[in-house]
Parts: C-alpha cells; structure tokens; sequence
C-alpha cells in the first residue's frame, strides 16, 4: 500500500537528462522548483515529479520520454527493474515490477487480463491530474524494453491506447496498433508474449534480490505514520463521497477508537487530515488541470459547491476561481 507522497529522483532520472544534454538547473529551474531537488538523496512529492516530467516536455518535446527510456542502462535502473531482467519470464518481470515499484515512487501499476491481453495501466493515487506523457511514454518503453531485452524477442504483440497526440516516434519503438488521444493510457501485451522466457533467468539472484526487496517495502509500511496512512486513504478515496472515520478505520483493519487515539498521539485528527487533505488537492486540481469547480467539488467529496466554496476562502482567504486566476497569470509572468 503507498503511504508516503516521496519520491526519491533515481539516478537513473538524472543520468537520462545528461545524456539528452539538458542541464540540470535549468531544468529545475523551468520545473519552479528549488534547486536542492538536484542534490544526491533529495526527495519530491509527485506534484513536483510530475513538474520535472512537464518541464522535460517544455525543453525536449513531447516525444522526450521515449528518447530518456530508451537510452538507458538496465545496470542504472531502479531495483523494482533490476530484479525484473532476472525473472523466470515476462510475466513473472512484470509482477515483480508491479510488486516492487512502489518502493521507487507512489505509483501503481493496474494489470487486467482476459483471454488474450493483459492490460497495464499506471496509477498515480496521490496524484491531482493525469500524469505528464512524457512520464508514462517512458514507463511503458521501459516495460516493452524490459521485455525485448529479457526474451530477446521484438515483443510486437501488443497494442496501445494513449492520450496523446500522434507520434511517429512512439509508433516507431511499439511497431503496433495505438489508439491515439485516447480517454486513457493503456497498454495491452499478448498472453504469449508475457510466457516467453528470460535468457538471464537467474533463481538464486532473485530470490536473494527479493528478499532485500521485501524487507524494503515491509520496513517502508511499517513504518509509515498512522497520518501518512489515513491521507492516503482519503486521497484515494475523496471522490467516493464524503469519507468517514468509521470507512477509513475499517480499511485499515482497526476500531474507530485505536485510529483516534493513533492520530491524537502524533499530533492530529482525522477532521485536521481530512481538511488538509483536501485543501492540498484543490490547490492541485485548480494549478495542474481544466477541471470546473463542479468537477472539482465532487473529487473532493463535497455535498455542494457552497461548502467547498467556504472551506477553500478559509484556507486561502479569496475563492477558488480568484486563485486560479492570480495562479495562472504568475505561472505566464514567469514565463515571459
């Protein structure tokens, strides 16, 4: 379960850069985004993940996460992929880069299959809009790249649906059907294709690679705060309507009273994560998309436009269209 809105940049991240020749800063610095996010170690939520991506977009073009993935090292991936080029087959590398990914970044992988496809859908759960193209072009590269260099087969079998406008480039790498400025991002691989075995299937390297794995993601649950576990949950869960701490306390499989007296003992309250949780998602919603107020009040769990309208004056003292506004005509001053 992710519980934490941190990403820590991969080298991986940065070493794409160099090799496209953007210069760090100026990325950062195209991203607003303060310049320690270059630092070794540093860490950013998946709002300002998501900036770098749209920045690399501003600088490079759309097709400029297909041109980062494919020009990677597997020996510079994160590990949820390292450990992946040493699985059984294309299959068992997918699960465990399913399995692992959150150990990279709040992010989930969706697998659906039926009889002939598995689909695989990226999630961002704490994200306020659609992630950047650019991000998932390079997500399902790394996936079909994954594939092709595991099985030593060209992995052309699948299909795609995607957001985004027509790219040759795109067409180019995938050499298959896509449905262009789709309502989703969706990528079908054949059955067949995920059966094909992997050339360096290593059993005793992953099994040890799994265990490090493992004990990662089992000490980054557990030792998540009770807070950081209920704004998940609400992030996640807004748009079903008005959450309420008996709902949030049943996912978390414990009683009302223990949630409470957990959140009182770090210094909170499930109404204070509730309120800051959606005060932070307007702000996303209003800055990152075209979303109306309507849409925006349902995403965020309101009854009606007037009780969001009286919470959002009380966090940032004008309404949410004013905000917008004022927003929107920095972000062009900036920008000229």
């Amino acid at each position: 379960m992710i519980t934490s809105d941190r990403i820590k940049l991969p080298s991986a991240f940065w070493l794409g850069v160099d090799r496209l020749d953007i210069n760090r800063s100026q990325l950062i610095k195209q991203a607003e985004l303060p310049l320690s996010v270059g630092l070794a170690q540093a860490k950013v939520t998946t709002a300002q993940f998501f900036s770098l991506w749209s920045a690399l977009e501003q600088l490079k073009g759309p097709d400029v996460g297909i041109e980062l993935a494919k020009g990677l090292d597997c020996k510079v991936l994160p590990p949820s992929f390292l450990v992946a080029y040493h699985a059984k087959n294309f299959r068992d590398a997918v699960q465990r880069v399913v399995r692992y990914k959150s150990l990279c970044a709040p992010e989930e992988l969706k697998l659906q299959s039926d009889d002939k496809y598995t689909q695989i859908r990226p999630i961002w759960p704490l994200a306020g809009g659609h992630a950047p193209q650019a991000l998932t072009d390079a997500t399902f590269v790394s996936i079909i790249g994954l594939g092709r260099n595991g099985t030593g087969n060209p992995i052309q079998s699948i299909k795609l649906e995607l957001r985004r406008a027509k790219s040759q480039a795109i067409a180019d790498y995938f050499q298959c059907p896509i449905k262009w400025n789709a309502a989703q991002d969706v990528l079908y691989i054949n059955n067949r294709m995920l059966d094909l075995p992997f050339i360096q299937f290593n059993d005793e390297l992953t099994e040890m690679l799994d265990k490090a794995l493992n004990d990662e993601l089992n000490q980054q649950q557990t030792s998540s705060s009770m807070s950081d576990k209920v704004r998940w949950l609400l992030r996640k869960n807004l748009t079903a309507g008005r959450p309420e701490l008996k709902s949030i306390a049943r996912e978390l499989a414990i009683s009302e009273r223990t949630l409470q007296r957990q959140l009182s003992s770090e210094g909170g309250s499930f109404q204070a994560i509730l309120s800051a949780t959606r005060h932070e998602l307007a702000l996303e919603y209003l800055r990152e998309t075209d979303y109306d107020l309507s849409e925006i009040v349902y995403m965020l769990g309101y009854e009606d436009q007037a009780s969001f309208f009286r919470a959002f004056q009380a966090w940032e003292k004008v309404t949410p269209s004013k905000w917008r506004e004022e927003h929107r005509k920095e972000n062009r001053s900036n920008a000229s």
